[in-house]
């Protein structure tokens, strides 16, 4: 029910208790005149046969012939004749008449209060109703619900036209991860061109030729192929939602340390250090395996860009998130590869040889799964830096 509608309904609710209140006093005036008009006859009625008996009978039949005709055709004004006003006998009835006009005011306030309570009612009753039917667009069991027009359930209408544009925007990034998916095959399809087609050359060059460098390059590209495969199959696990992640306390320093261990081999033969100061118990939750992968690609990145520096760690923690900052002593990240890094199959300008550029997506993508985020920056004193948080709530 729109805002017109409700004022129609107030103002025709409130005319009614009105005309009840006026007729309520108009009954209670007439009732009053009638009994002041009843007292006063049977006073003057009194004292005229205490003094003379014998006007008993004429008084008693005027009175039933008034009655009978309840009128006097041609009467004489006899108190006129005598002075009086009608004004003379009402005596004491403005009190009565402000008590009459209390009572009707008090009565239409009544049914004023009556009507206004039975309006809030129903609004609270419709409120209800909207509010049952979001619950069920949310849980997928109702149509979209149709504007009712300005009035004043508008914001709640805004609220059920919030719900349903998430609802849509939900569908929405489905239809684009699915879109993205076929891209990411295609994108990988097309990666996979450049090592099959070197292995193409390789192998025909070894058919005249069994240099060992031949050897080695296919080797190389057979590991890039398998590198592609890999990828290809986590990304589909995350496109597809199909990548379950556990929810257990992960001491930040144990990980920071199994993530090391992996690349202890390609830190020795890079002749890059890693340095990860005990700073105290911490624990974030978070699965195990795959946060340590993403730790991993960031790690290696670091490395990559700084052959024969150092790669640092460092976490600490408070009541909002637990904060994990892994830099490099390199050159940093180039200004126009900033925006991005964390983009699938991006390869910047000082990206490592071999590289596919699927790393840092997979580690924010890892990351923003279990209530974290990932920033990519350089720092001030020179080398790139990426900071993590993870949320406690």
């Amino acid at each position: 029910m729109n805002r017109g509608k409700w004022l129609w309904v107030t103002a025709g609710f409130t005319a009614a208790a009105a005309l009840i209140a006026a007729a309520v006093t108009a009954w209670l005036v007439a009732y009053y005149d009638g009994q002041y008009t009843f007292d006063l006859l049977n006073r003057v009625c009194s004292e005229m046969t205490e003094k003379e008996p014998a006007a008993m009978q004429p008084f008693a039949a005027a009175l039933k012939e008034y009655t009978e005709r309840n009128a006097a055709v041609g009467q004489r004004e006899l108190l006129s004749e005598w002075g009086y006003r009608a004004s003379d006998f009402f005596r004491g009835g403005s009190g009565y008449l402000c008590l009459f006009a209390a009572i009707g005011f008090g009565t239409g306030l009544s049914l004023f209060c009556l009507t206004f309570l039975y309006r809030n009612e129903m609004e609270k009753r419709r409120i209800r109703h909207l509010t049952g039917y979001l619950e069920q667009i949310n849980s997928g069991q109702a149509l979209f619900l149709s504007a009712f027009g300005e009035d004043d359930f508008s914001k709640l209408e805004d609220e059920i036209y919030k719900t349903v544009t998430s609802l849509y925007q939900t569908k929405n990034r489905a239809l684009q991860a699915k879109n993205n998916f076929a891209e990411n095959l295609s994108n990988i399809a097309h990666q996979m061109k450049t090592p099959l087609t070197a292995i193409s050359l390789s192998v025909q060059r070894m058919k005249q030729n069994f240099e060992g460098e031949i050897l080695k390059q296919v080797e190389r590209q057979v590991l890039r192929l398998s590198r592609l495969e890999e990828s290809l199959l986590l990304l589909s696990r995350l496109d597809a939602g199909t990548l379950l992640l556990k929810k257990e306390n992960v001491d930040v320093y144990t990980l920071l340390v199994l993530a090391a261990d992996n690349l202890q081999e390609l830190f020795l033969r890079s002749g890059t250090s890693l340095e990860i100061p005990e700073q105290g118990e911490m624990a974030i939750l978070a699965d195990m395996e795959w946060t340590m992968e993403a730790i991993v690609n960031l790690m290696k990145n670091g490395m990559e860009h700084n052959r024969g520096g150092t790669v640092h760690c460092s976490y600490t923690q408070n009541p909002l998130y637990t904060e994990i900052v892994i830099w490099d002593e390199g050159d940093g990240f180039a200004k126009e590869d900033l925006p991005h890094l964390f983009e699938r199959f991006y390869r910047g300008k000082n990206a490592a040889e071999g590289g596919i550029g699927i790393g840092l997506a997979l580690a924010r993508e890892i990351i923003e799964r279990q209530n974290g985020t990932i920033r990519a920056k350089n720092r001030a004193g020179g080398g790139a830096e990426f900071e993590i948080h993870f949320y406690s709530h």
